[in-house]
């Protein structure tokens, strides 16, 4: 169950230059406890507009909301990148206490923080290991765990499984619908992936390029969380095709890899 709009987007455009139109005119509204995939070929203003969303990029034009937190000392949102960005030379508990020590909060009071995020990830074995150490999918869950050790209510997560194998990204998934379940969080996400997108999602934003926009938003009724068993069911693959066919009805011949 969703609840009150927690983010609006009105007639959001960015421009770089005079010649690259980014982002034109994208209008949205998500609802506390959404988990939002924006989907679409590569070009189309995902990345662009989940940094404007999180502050990181500036609106060219347009309006972006968010509705403040209940509680002050909520934190507001927190992003995952494509990329760990770990500290190779912090372990990996200084490297999840990092965003605390810069919001001041000292090695003491944020330690039951830390071992907790580390706990949810699944890490807190390895707490005193170095990234060099640590698989790919290890690193991510690092950058994960750094992302809620702040305790946000929104999570902007950029592509975060890419580059990933189908396994690893397949319990990473798991782990982000149960993180998002727990927590309370809304979440927003950036993938090129139909299947990533429909089992995560209640809504998948199908984004089409040249310029960005949003060119259709479609609402999965299938229940969520999800797990195991809808992965190989037949409303996964039905909803799979439906958000396909979508998917390719935006695309351009130029838009498609050869």
């Amino acid at each position: 169950m969703t609840g009150a709009p927690i983010i609006k987007l009105d007639r959001v455009q960015k421009r770089f230059g005079a010649n690259v139109l980014a982002v034109e005119s994208m209008s949205l509204t998500i609802n506390q406890g959404d988990f939002i995939s924006f989907l679409g070929p590569s070009g189309c203003g995902k990345s662009t507009a989940l940094k404007m969303i999180a502050g990181l990029m500036p609106l060219t034009a347009g309006t972006i909301t968010i509705t403040p937190p209940d509680k002050k000392s909520e934190q507001d949102l927190a992003f995952v990148f494509q990329e760990p960005t770990l500290m190779p030379w912090a372990t990996v508990e200084d490297n999840v206490y990092l965003p605390l020590r810069l919001a001041g909060v000292n090695r003491h009071d944020a330690a039951s923080r830390v071992q907790k995020a580390l706990v949810d990830v699944g890490l807190s074995k390895f707490a005193g290991s170095y990234p060099r150490a640590l698989s790919g999918g290890m690193k991510m869950r690092v950058s994960i765990a750094r992302a809620m050790v702040t305790r946000p209510r929104i999570l902007l997560m950029d592509e975060p499984f890419a580059a990933l194998d189908e396994m690893t990204r397949s319990k990473l998934n798991d782990d982000v619908v149960r993180l998002a379940a727990t927590h309370g969080l809304t979440v927003v996400f950036v993938t090129h992936s139909v299947f990533e997108s429909v089992y995560l999602s209640n809504r998948v934003v199908v984004m089409a390029a040249r310029p960005g926009r949003v060119a259709a938003e479609l609402a999965l009724n299938t229940p969520w969380p999800r797990n195991d068993d809808y992965r190989i069911s037949p409303e996964f693959s039905q909803e799979c095709r439906r958000v396909s066919d979508t998917l390719k009805g935006t695309l351009n011949v130029d838009d498609i890899d050869h």
